[in-house]
């Protein structure tokens, strides 16, 4: 039964999991081994306590190296969680404006829009035109316009403000 190189199976290919003939043996300190039959390549592995595991299986030859499997999952593991632990999440808070907002209102929406770009959070921004209201789009796009000025100190808008049916809406990215 011959089986191609190109076959990839679940999970990594290890020691006698390896279905390849023949593979590019890398040692433990990085030197090549050069191209092992199967056998071979686990004996080596085997003289020196440690296992064989396939590298690069999509390679010609197959690319396999001689280490310690259970410290390398660790160190792989360890890796995943580090990333994770960097990784910053990003939400998208969501007020609403109104084209008829007064002052105290507006400040309000403005301390609470700081203090989640301050937190690294996106803002978005809606105004809902109600029944007549929609024909006043110049006074609604006024106090948009007014909301992102007084948060330009700590984000930016990924567009202009867009109108969408009765909503006007813009997104308002933090600044790094």
């Amino acid at each position: 039964m011959i089986i191609s190189n190109r076959k990839r199976a679940q999970g990594d290919l290890i020691n006698d999991k390896i279905p390849f003939r023949e593979m590019m043996v890398i040692s433990v300190n990085g030197d090549k081994l050069g191209v092992l039959s199967k056998n071979a390549a686990l004996e080596e592995a085997r003289k020196l306590g440690l296992d064989l595991l396939v590298v690069s299986p999509n390679s010609d030859p197959v690319v396999a190296r001689i280490l310690d499997y259970g410290k390398h999952k660790y160190e792989q593991q360890k890796r995943a969680r580090e990333q994770r632990k960097n990784q910053v999440v990003q939400e998208l808070k969501s007020t609403r404006l109104s084209p008829v907002i007064d002052v105290g209102d507006f400040d309000t929406k403005v301390r609470q829009a700081v203090g989640w770009l301050k937190e690294g959070n996106k803002v978005k921004a809606d105004m809902r035109f109600r029944g007549r209201q929609i024909t006043r789009q110049s006074v609604g796009r006024e106090v948009m316009n007014e909301f992102i000025a007084a948060l330009s100190e700590y984000g930016e808008p990924a567009s202009r403000p867009r109108l969408d049916g009765y909503t006007m809406s813009v997104v308002i990215n933090p600044k790094k």
